[in-house]
């Protein structure tokens, strides 16, 4: 009898992991150990970027405000306290909307802070 090697899932499986594989160069799109390995460093990779752009977009946050704040005579650090005591209750994102699309209102926020830490 033969023995039966359930030869479908496996083309199934070396499909799937050869279709991620796609653009790679030379034995890393062709050969399934090496694109396994390349796709899994990859998956690792994309996680990591993942993080790394939600670390970078709060320190852009951060830098806008810090920018948009030194003109009004405070510091960041006294401004997101001040932020937070007024009950203020916008995050980093869209506080640095505000200094860059509207500035007016942006200053009276500022003033709020000003006036809470005091």
């Amino acid at each position: 009898m033969v023995r039966a090697t359930n030869g479908v899932a496996t083309r199934q499986r070396h499909n799937k992991i050869l279709k991620r594989a796609k653009g790679y160069h030379q034995g890393r799109r062709n050969l399934i150990r090496v694109a396994h390995e390349t796709t899994v460093r990859a998956a690792v990779y994309a996680f990591i970027g993942r993080q790394q752009k939600k670390r970078q977009y709060r320190s852009l946050w951060i830098t806008r405000l810090t920018a948009a704040v030194r003109p009004l005579g405070m510091r960041y650090s006294a401004f997101i306290h001040g932020v937070q005591k007024a009950g203020i209750k916008l995050n980093r994102k869209e506080l640095s909307e505000l200094a860059i699309h509207d500035p007016k209102s942006f200053e009276q926020i500022c003033q709020q802070a000003q006036k809470a830490l005091v």
